[in-house]
């Protein structure tokens, strides 16, 4: 099932969730009231605090966490970034005939490891496009080992191309782990408990109210509902789809002039 419906669903959940266990809420507070007038509310204030304030903390620090890892990952895409234009650059240090082919490749590279972003949250078609970088990543080495040691290329080539091609190499594995790297969903289920509790607890406060108060019920819940959506679509944005197509141009703004002679 597409992540997106996924996150609707879990959305919509809690909403529906949040609004039924405000009326269960009620009722019980209702109840409790006509037993006991006096005693209904005693020590729920203690209770109702801790239980707001641990669902505050929960809130907070998981898009605190959400907000440190897009800061990551915008890091990592703008490092690939420049690992590609710095091995792009160092293709002058081959032969000259050994240059058309490899650059062209790098241009192909490029477009295949935005593919894999562009794809996201479609996994199984970010895999294929992550197989075909990964080929590509072996023509790339394998064409740049063999152009290094053939006649007309620098005696530099060796040791400035390979290493830039390297780190090209291992940025990209560095990006697939920073993807998959996410709040376990135990924190999920326990922010999705504790909204659920947190409802039944405001509806009890509200028992004492003859009509019900629709404008705080509806609030509650749509708030609630629209911060997990939000958090878990922004999660999705996290892999870097957006910054990747920004910083698309001229294989990281270096390879520009290149393509212009060579095209």
């Amino acid at each position: 099932m597409d992540h997106g419906l996924n996150v609707s669903l879990f959305a919509l959940g809690l909403f529906l969730g949040m609004l039924i266990l405000l009326e269960v809420g009620r009722r019980i507070g209702a109840r409790r009231l006509a037993e006991d007038p006096t005693g209904a509310e005693a020590g729920v204030g203690t209770v109702d605090g801790a239980v707001f304030a641990l669902l505050g903390l929960l809130i907070a620090f998981t898009f605190s966490g959400a907000a440190s890892r897009f800061d990551t990952r915008r890091q990592l895409i703008v490092e690939e970034t420049n690992d590609i234009g710095t091995a792009y650059l160092r293709l002058d240090l081959l032969p000259v005939d050994a240059q058309p082919g490899l650059r062209e490749k790098f241009r192909e590279y490029v477009d295949t490891r935005l593919e894999i972003y562009r794809k996201l949250p479609d996994f199984r078609a970010a895999q294929e496009e992550t197989a075909k970088a990964n080929r590509l990543q072996a023509e790339i080495w394998r064409q740049s080992v063999a152009a290094s040691r053939a006649q007309g290329a620098s005696a530099a080539a060796p040791m400035l191309l390979l290493p830039a091609l390297n780190a090209m190499i291992d940025i990209t594995t560095t990006r697939t782990m920073a993807t998959q790297i996410h709040p376990p969903m135990v924190i999920f289920a326990l922010l999705f408990g504790l909204a659920l509790v947190s409802s039944l607890l405001v509806g009890y406060g509200m028992a004492s109210s003859k009509a019900r108060n629709w404008l705080h019920m509806l609030g509650l819940a749509f708030v609630m509902a629209v911060s997990v959506y939000g958090h878990s679509r922004y999660r999705i944005s996290a892999f870097g789809v957006y910054p990747s197509r920004r910083l698309r141009p001229g294989l990281g703004g270096v390879a520009r002039e290149h393509e212009v002679k060579l095209e």
